[in-house]
């Protein structure tokens, strides 16, 4: 697989497809191709059943810097290149029916700090930071900043970090629940624990979940109420629910297949 990509790094390890964003020399910063590679391995993790979980993270000091503006095609207008390169990859993290977890191991800045919410899980090291950086340079939040940030911080408080354009630490992303467990160089083991727990979880379920609660901003309750039961009805038929229910009943733990 790795001779797929130069510019990621894929490895596959107990049911976890390791994304690492590859171009520590710019902190590894996104060109076209490593969108158009990125967007390639989702997919492939979305098609193996033996990929149960997907881990993003970055090579070297840095998790991503956002775009490398030495690779910007002048001839193309800034929208065209979202529309091209970032949005596939960030509509495929979001609707890939597995759980993606962001090991944010150092700087996530712009689009890479965009990367990193659309994630469903934030692992983040205790010196790394997050910045909006987009005001800095005259343009504003994409890849879905708008999308995700408010919704998770609140709209004043995203508003002052896309407005600002200031540094975000570990700790105020956690103070503000952007982040999901803070990472030491002592608890770096922590990382593909918690990976590998999520792999073998009932991950038919974490897809269900995943696939729907974006959908409960734009329903009434009655409608909400009408999917639940329909999604039960759905995992209730898996092999992961009767496994579950077997295993609870014989007090030992289960051992789900993500079906």
């Amino acid at each position: 697989m790795k001779q797929l990509f130069e510019t990621i790094r894929w490895e596959e390890k107990q049911g976890v497809a390791w994304i690492t964003l590859h171009r520590p020399d710019t902190l590894n910063a996104f060109t076209r191709q490593m969108n158009e590679e990125m967007l390639q391995a989702l997919k492939i993790a979305e098609k193996q059943d033996n990929i149960r979980a997907v881990l993003i993270t970055g090579e070297g000091r840095a998790f991503c810097s956002g775009q490398d503006l030495a690779d910007v095609d002048e001839t193309m207008k800034h929208g065209d290149i979202l529309r091209m390169y970032y949005n596939p990859m960030i509509e495929k993290i979001q609707t890939i029916e597995k759980p993606v977890v962001a090991y944010v191991n150092g700087v996530a800045a712009g689009a890479g700090m965009s990367v990193a919410l659309a994630c469903d899980y934030r692992l983040v090291h205790e010196r790394a930071t997050f910045i909006q950086s987009f005001v800095n340079v005259g343009l504003v939040p994409d890849s879905g900043a708008f999308y995700f940030l408010p919704r998770m911080i609140g709209t004043a408080k995203a508003f002052e970090w896309m407005s600002l354009g200031e540094k975000m630490s570990a700790k105020e992303a956690e103070r503000f629940s952007i982040v999901t467990k803070i990472i030491t160089d002592e608890t770096i083991e922590d990382v593909e624990t918690f990976v590998t727990k999520l792999a073998a979880s009932p991950t038919k379920a974490i897809g269900l979940m995943k696939r729907y609660l974006n959908e409960s901003f734009h329903h009434h309750l009655q409608e909400i109420l009408e999917l639940e039961a329909e999604l039960q009805s759905i995992a209730g038929g898996t092999e992961d629910h009767h496994e579950g229910v077997q295993a609870f009943l014989q007090k030992r733990i289960p051992n789900y297949k993500g079906k």
